[in-house]
């Protein structure tokens, strides 16, 4: 059994190791010893905190595989994108070009720098181990910290995104980065996210990013394709995060074209088919052929845990029915809330 749950300090050295193995430029996760517990830190201190108004609260959680109590993976959520300054994006347009004394007219994709995603909560950090063999866990992982939104509404903003890794070679080089953002940085892809440090929100990017729109196709053909498209280490997330209900094509990343997906929370599956039920113990050996599949959590801000369990279905109900292994994951009782949803 796998349960997700906010991450602790002792999780620091098991995070480290995962950041070992993801790749240059993938930037899913903090790479040094200060920068992971600096996050663990902020995490803890988020959950603790008395929210009433989404601010610069970062939520990390982990996936715990509870018989060897190894970590898996980790996600996060932001509460509030650009909350110390601006989130940009780069904004896929579509620019009109008119002559009426040649009778010609055509469209041209531009590309334009915007804010319009600040303030929005943010979906990050998404990483898993052996994501190519992943079952029911990586779905668990990514709806998770959603069912924690649903959980604590006012922690969140009304809409949320999620920018995925763009297309970049094995040195970690991006070939959309090569083409705009390196004219006006002057620094490699790789020296750009170390000096910003991940961030799209700094003051630096007004200043050197472009701020007329960029004509896509004045951009070299690698640039061009590279646009929009995911790094194989984001193919996992993006199935889970579409099936969710996010939607792509409207925004990409600056700095290395990536896709962000983005959606209001009404058009989520969590959101529109999460349910509050009563606990209760199944009884043993009481499975029925009508075994629904159930993303469950515990219904706590502060002892928030989550796990996968396939259980007779709780539409019709008040209760849930449980196995006495699941009650134990999720540290609840008969009678104690919790929150679900179909996988």
């Amino acid at each position: 059994m796998f349960v997700v749950r906010p991450v602790e300090l002792t999780d620091i050295a098991s995070l480290e190791k995962l950041a070992a193995v993801t790749m240059p430029g993938v930037h899913t996760l903090p790479k040094t010893h200060g920068e992971i517990a600096a996050s663990v830190e902020r995490s803890i201190a988020s959950f603790a905190a008395h929210v009433d108004i989404p601010s610069e609260e970062s939520y990390m959680f982990v996936l715990e595989e509870t018989a060897t109590c190894d970590i898996v993976g980790t996600a996060a959520i932001h509460a509030s994108a650009g909350s110390n300054g601006t989130y940009f994006s780069f904004r896929n347009d579509v620019i009109q070009q008119v002559s009426r004394d040649l009778n010609i007219s055509h469209s041209v994709h531009a590309l334009t720098l915007c804010s319009e995603l600040t303030a929005y909560s943010q979906l990050s950090g998404y990483y898993i181990n052996n994501r190519e063999q992943a079952g029911m866990e990586a779905a668990l992982l990514s709806r998770a910290r959603l069912l924690f939104a649903v959980l604590a509404p006012h922690r969140f903003g009304d809409r949320f995104f999620v920018p995925l890794a763009g297309i970049t070679d094995s040195r970690g080089q991006s070939p959309f980065w090569d083409a705009l953002g390196r004219k006006f940085f002057k620094m490699d892809f790789l020296d750009a996210e170390r000096v910003i440090g991940g961030a799209r929100n700094r003051t630096l990017i007004v200043e050197l990013m472009p701020h007329y729109p960029v004509y896509v196709p004045l951009l070299p053909g690698a640039a061009q394709a590279a646009m929009g498209q995911i790094h194989p280490d984001g193919e996992l997330a993006f199935s889970l995060l579409t099936e969710e209900g996010f939607e792509a094509d409207d925004y990409i990343d600056i700095f290395d074209g990536g896709p962000i997906l983005q959606a209001h929370k009404n058009s989520l599956r969590t959101f529109s088919g999460s349910m509050v039920r009563r606990a209760a113990e199944a009884e043993p050996g009481a499975a029925s052929d009508a075994m629904v599949d159930y993303v469950v959590a515990a219904s706590s801000e502060q002892n928030f845990r989550a796990i996968t369990v396939a259980c007779p279905s709780a539409e019709a109900l008040d209760t849930v029915q449980l196995p006495a292994s699941a009650l134990a994951a999720l540290m609840v009782a008969q009678g104690d809330n919790v929150i679900c949803v179909r996988i």
